[in-house]
Parts: structure tokens; sequence; C-alpha cells
């Protein structure tokens, strides 16, 4: 049986009377990436707290790195990694200083040693003496990266890791990741970015606290039961207004020069679709539902729980 990294069940979490995260249950096997989507609010950070120890949970029962999330906070919080959606390493101090201060934090018998290596492994030497303040956001997230790596963890939670990093620093980043994981490492992120969600092992979708689906990034797809045209031609604009007004279960979404069009009853596709067939100016080829397609679709289904 493949060991599990993360095995909750029923975790709820309420702020003021609001359920924050509501009967969340996942299980991560070790070595796995598990991606995490969802809108702002949905309760990816808080989720992501209430694993590593940091919040308590108002119900719900489970075990991070076999260890319990609710008895054992201290054991669990020196096994994983954290990396927070902000920059939280001290801007004043040089990149050299901040691995070695986190390094004295966790009580690491050589932390000078422990810097240098993280310094080599993630192609910070060069940098070592410049100031964290002055570093680029890529830079800072690989800075942050080796914090969470100081102390050898055997899972990293990164929320939002590569939020406002130019392509490269996060194609960059997630090669790191891949390595990791290669090693044994788990990881769980949070992140807004389809082609992030792809290079995840599973990923799960939660909105307003609740976990809606979760699998493989094929399953995930299959499973939303979603058809998708693509409408190329003239007028797009005026064809997505006239699509929109039809059917709240319509949906449409620019992409470029074209229009993705979905729905997940092909009758009101069908319906839909047929007068605009019906014009030699446009295309209408039928395409498979992107992850894009389908985290937009279930956006539009969830209910805010603060509404």
């Amino acid at each position: 049986m493949t060991e599990m990294a993360i095995s909750v069940r029923g975790l709820c979490k309420e702020f003021g009377g609001k359920a924050v995260v509501k009967d969340v249950s996942i299980d991560v096997p070790r070595g796995q990436i598990f991606g995490f989507l969802g809108p702002n609010g949905s309760g990816k950070t808080t989720t992501i707290r209430l694993l590593c120890g940091l919040l308590t949970p108002d119900a719900g029962t489970g075990t991070c790195l076999g260890l319990d999330i609710v008895k054992d906070t201290a054991k669990v919080k020196r096994q994983v990694g954290y990396m927070t959606q902000k920059f939280s390493l001290y801007e004043d101090l040089t990149i050299r200083e901040n691995l070695e201060f986190v390094g004295r934090v966790y009580e690491i018998a050589n932390p000078a040693q422990s810097a240098t290596d993280a310094l080599v492994r993630l192609g910070l030497d060069t940098r070592q003496h410049q100031l964290a303040g002055t570093l680029s956001g890529g830079w800072k997230q690989r800075l942050a990266l080796a914090a969470c790596m100081l102390h050898d963890p055997k899972l990293l939670l990164l929320d939002e890791p590569t939020a406002g990093v130019d392509p490269k620093a996060r194609r960059d980043f997630w090669d790191e990741i891949h390595k990791l994981a290669a090693n044994g490492l788990t990881v769980l992120v949070s992140t807004h970015y389809m082609d992030e969600a792809e290079r995840c092992h599973e990923i799960g979708y939660i909105a307003y606290g609740r976990l809606l689906i979760h699998g493989t990034v094929d399953k995930v797809i299959a499973n939303s039961g979603l058809t998708t045209f693509q409408i190329s031609g003239a007028d797009l604009s005026g064809i997505a207004a006239g699509l929109a007004a039809q059917s709240p279960d319509l949906m449409v979404a620019p992409f470029g020069t074209t229009l993705h069009v979905s729905a997940r009853s092909t009758a009101l596709l069908d319906t839909a679709l047929a007068p605009l067939r019906q014009r030699a100016s446009l295309q209408i080829d039928p395409l498979p539902p992107s992850l894009e397609d389908v985290f937009i679709h279930m956006m539009r289904q969830s209910q805010d729980n603060f509404g």
C-alpha cells in the first residue's frame, strides 16, 4: 500500500461564524506533487496552515508525515517546509545571512555549512552577499525555497510560490520541484496558473471551503462532463455577447483570436450553435476541454460561503 504523506478527513475551520474550510478530506502519497486550485478566498491557505500545525481545526482528524495534525504540531513543523505567499525573510540581510539565521532557528548543527550547501544547490552562491531586499521576484522565490529546504523537510507546502514571477523563473522553479519530488520529497502547492497545475501529479479544486474535485489532470477534465467548441471568424465579441445572453449554463471565453464555448449539455450547445453554423464566415470545431475551461466552470458553479 502506498504510504501517505498527508491523510486528513473532515477538516473544518470557522472564523467569525463563517466556514472557511468545510469537510475537506485529502490523501497525498509520499513523493507526489499535489496542486491546490481555487479562487481567492476559497480556503487554500487556511487548509495548508491546518496541515502544518499553524492552525487547529475545529473538527476533523488526520496525519501529516505520520504525525497527528492536532496532537503532534511541534513535530510536524520540524519536518515541513512552508513557503508563504508573501516573501517573509529579512530584506535588510544578505542571502547568506538570511539562510544562516534560518539555520540557527532550526538549531541546525552547522548553519554556516548548511547555508553554503543551500546556496550551491539553488544557484545562489554568486549572489550570497546581496541584500535580499534588492532581489527580483524570481531570485526572492529561489531564496525562499532555499530557506524552506534548509532543515531537510519531508514535505513542502508552497502557497502560490510563483505569483508575480516571470515565465522563465517559474519554469526553473518547477524543474527544481520535480527534482526534489523525484528524490522522495512530497509537495503540496497552491496555484492559479494552469500550466503549473498540469505539472502536478494530482490536483484538487477547492472553492469556498469545499474540496469539489480531485485526481489527475486528465481525470479531472474527463469527469467535468464539459463539451467544448472553438469558434473562429468575424465579430467574435458580438457572438460572445449573444451566446452568453442565451443561458447561464453556457460558458463563453475568448482565447486569442477564437472563442471557446463550453457546457455540460450537448443539447444546449447544439441549439446555441445551430444558427452560427449557417454563417459562412465562421468556423466551428470541436475541441477537447482544457483545464482552464474546467477551472472557470467550477468557479461559476461554486457558491460563496461569505455571501
